[in-house]
């Protein structure tokens, strides 16, 4: 089974009042959100599946956006095992003063495909090819590994 499409998924949206705090900044949860609705739309065109989340890692905040700002995120599947997905996601906030963008968060996105009764259902398989691809597989092939490692270690505790 090959994917339906390997290519990144791109939502924007711009910050508004209700979105900030008292700093004008946007909050944190509200960008989990867009860049874990990223993920899944990016799971769901790659697969032709629904998916749900089944964990977040690495998540790393470099910078805020401010009221007015656009957010632009982008979620690419880069790794795939048997019923999961991983998914890199990159946020960037862009000034429409002089559109001038910057990274300001990018995380691991873990997602599980189901069907209808909520099991776990298989999904294509991606083929990494390029030297970056490869790279992106390593780093979330690594994170899922620590993940179940903990998972199992927590079941045995």
């Amino acid at each position: 089974m090959k994917p339906f499409s390997t290519e990144p998924v791109t939502l924007i949206e711009e910050v508004f009042p209700q979105d900030t705090n008292s700093y004008n900044t946007l909050f944190g949860g509200r960008l989990l959100s867009v860049m874990d609705k990223a993920a899944g739309i990016a799971c769901s065109k790659f697969a032709h599946r629904e998916f749900v989340t089944i964990s977040i890692d690495t998540l790393t905040f470099k910078a805020p956006a401010r009221q007015g700002d656009l957010i632009e995120v982008t979620g690419r599947v880069v790794f795939t095992s048997t019923h999961t997905a991983g998914v890199k996601v990159t946020a960037c906030a862009m000034t429409k003063s002089d559109w001038e963008t910057r990274v300001i968060c990018e995380g691991y996105f873990f997602m599980v495909a189901i069907d209808s009764m909520m099991r776990p259902i298989p999904i294509p398989q991606l083929d990494p090819e390029t030297d970056d691809d490869k790279k992106e597989w390593a780093i979330a092939e690594e994170i899922r590994n620590n993940m179940l490692s903990k998972r199992k270690s927590e079941q045995e505790n």
